[in-house]
């Protein structure tokens, strides 16, 4: 059973990521481009990269609560941290997501609107905060990982 267990709960670690990198490289992209209607498909992408995060991270904390109960590690230590920083990884993704939800939300309207660049969209695209925040939740999400690799104090 243990073996099931953390197949899915690292088969929802694989997700996580991938949904991030998938989010990440549809905004990179999404920041070199001009045309409304491209930026528009391109934020679309990033939706399925969203959903990729949310789905990972249902299948890791449920599949890892079930291997914490399985394993007799307990919820304190490195659970604890782990569990943590995914709630601050989370929280800081979704803060993060903000701008570039309006960015898409701005884009689709511009591109029925005749598909001119906008400096607004620009903005939106390139804000440092949305990128700081961005980066923090990936950060989280890395230490996250090591500790589930490491399992320090086990």
């Amino acid at each position: 059973m243990y073996d099931w267990l953390l197949l899915f709960h690292v088969a929802g670690a694989i997700l996580f990521f991938a949904g991030m990198a998938v989010a990440a490289v549809g905004l990179a992209a999404a920041r070199r481009r001009e045309r409304p209607s491209e930026v528009a498909l391109l934020l679309g992408v990033t939706r399925w990269g969203v959903a990729l995060v949310g789905l990972g991270t249902i299948l890791v904390v449920g599949f890892g609560a079930w291997l914490v109960e399985d394993g007799n590690w307990g919820w304190g230590g490195w659970v604890g941290w782990a569990l943590a920083l995914l709630a601050v990884s989370a929280g800081l993704g979704a803060a993060g997501g903000r701008a570039p939800r309006r960015a898409r939300e701005l884009a689709e309207r511009l591109a029925d609107e005749g598909d001119r660049p906008s400096d607004e969209l620009r903005r939106l695209l390139h804000g440092r905060v949305a990128g700081w925040l961005n980066t923090g939740a990936a950060a989280a999400a890395v230490v996250v990982l090591a500790l589930m690799v490491l399992k320090p104090g086990t």
